[in-house]
């Protein structure tokens, strides 16, 4: 059982093209050309120099020594958080703006919810002489503002979105619509695994490399490309794709998805789209999400602005309805109180997002001898107010 994407853009009965026809020359530009241009050795090259002198890649895996020692595992970090602008969420915006420039494209237009895809897409474009376009969300305007500042600091211009939940579905819709008023010279950078075919593909595949990484560093340090387990949070779900990718057809590698349950499964304040989630379709993929029974789209929550999106990118989907990966959903007290226990035990502060996945060391019994990949996929300094307000630091 394949696990990438299939000629039609579906993983299992997930994803596929949903669009308004306005849109189409664009998708379609995209999906004929994509893995062409990747191929390309002009393109690969520039896009590893990239990766190497500007991203600081490779990302080093470290063996995290007290964290292993209180989970009586062998516990290992992929520090994302290392890369520039503090995520993994680079490594997408850099194959895209080279994919727009080898597509002639001279505006770019992005959705961000904690800000760091828009600090992403904000940096290449600087970097490139780009016009750069960051739809975001009021509330999450609100409560990253360090990464809003940081948008307009490198070029940008960040547009509120005031409709809905003012929160990352409502910024995707409002980007989605600026596409399709300038279809032509406009390119729009999705941030996750998540949108039409082929972005959940292409999006996972310039995120492979953190798997790509993972095997040779594993092999290094244990002698064995293969850990028992990677562990990562799924919002939409691109850091996770990336850290699945390599091993996505290796059952002996366990997947662990790790969703945000804000207050609780069961409380209406929930992000959990696995465990709440129906079939239905969303900014462009058929997939998971989380509706109302007459189909509405409900409003998702968490503490950490990257995971309350309502649905999942449509390989997770497949992921969870194939029982390929196992699902966990931690709530905003367990995340924050993983966050606070690896600051403590490792000197590393972790995004809120990736204190989620660190979360299922406390909620799940590993073997001594097991190797645990926890994917760190960001920093937590655009996190410190939420910690500081949590905490009463």
């Amino acid at each position: 059982m394949g696990f990438n994407v299939n000629e039609k853009g579906y993983y299992g009965e997930f994803g596929g093209a949903f669009i308004p026809e306005m849109l189409y020359p664009n998708v379609e530009e995209l999906r004929k050309n994509y893995l062409d241009i990747m191929s390309q050795e002009d393109f690969k090259k520039e896009f590893q120099q990239l990766l190497k002198d500007y991203v600081g890649r490779p990302s080093p895996l470290y063996f995290a020594k007290r964290l292993s020692e209180k989970y009586n595992t062998k516990v290992y970090l992929k520090r994302e958080d290392l890369n520039h602008t503090g995520a993994h969420k680079v490594n997408n915006t850099i194959g895209q703006i080279l994919m727009a420039k080898r597509l002639g494209k001279n505006r770019i237009i992005a959705e961000t919810g904690a800000g760091q895809h828009g600090v992403a897409t904000a940096t290449v474009c600087a970097l490139m002489g780009i016009e750069c376009i960051v739809y975001m969300g009021e509330i999450d305007i609100a409560r990253q503002a360090p990464n809003v500042a940081r948008m307009k600091m490198l070029g940008a211009k960040v547009i509120p979105a005031t409709s809905g939940s003012k929160t990352l579905k409502d910024a995707t819709n409002e980007a989605i619509r600026d596409w399709i008023n300038n279809p032509v010279e406009t390119h729009y950078i999705i941030g996750s695994v998540v949108g039409p075919h082929p972005y959940p593909d292409m999006v996972a595949r310039f995120q492979s490399v953190i798997s790509e990484e993972m095997k040779w560093q594993l092999m290094e340090q244990e002698g064995t490309e293969n850990p028992n387990h990677v562990i990562a949070c799924v919002g939409g779900g691109s850091n996770a794709a990336g850290a699945f990718y390599h091993y996505l057809d290796n059952e002996n590698v366990n997947l662990i998805a790790v969703e945000a349950a804000g207050k609780g499964i069961d409380t209406g304040e929930s992000a959990a789209t696995s465990v709440l989630g129906h079939e239905g379709i969303i900014h462009g993929s058929r997939t998971l999400l989380m509706q109302t029974d007459d189909g509405q789209i409900t409003e998702p929550y968490s503490i950490s602005a990257g995971l309350d999106y309502p649905g999942v990118g449509p390989l997770h989907a497949h992921l969870y309805k194939s029982g390929r990966a196992e699902f966990h959903s931690i709530t905003d007290d367990e995340a924050m109180s993983a966050g606070m226990i690896l600051s403590k035990l490792e000197g590393i502060i972790p995004a809120i997002e990736t204190a989620h996945a660190l979360a299922v060391l406390e909620k799940r019994e590993f073997q001594e001898n097991e190797i645990v990949v926890v994917n760190l996929s960001g920093r937590g300094d655009k996190d410190l107010n939420t910690y500081i307000n949590y905490f009463k630091l």
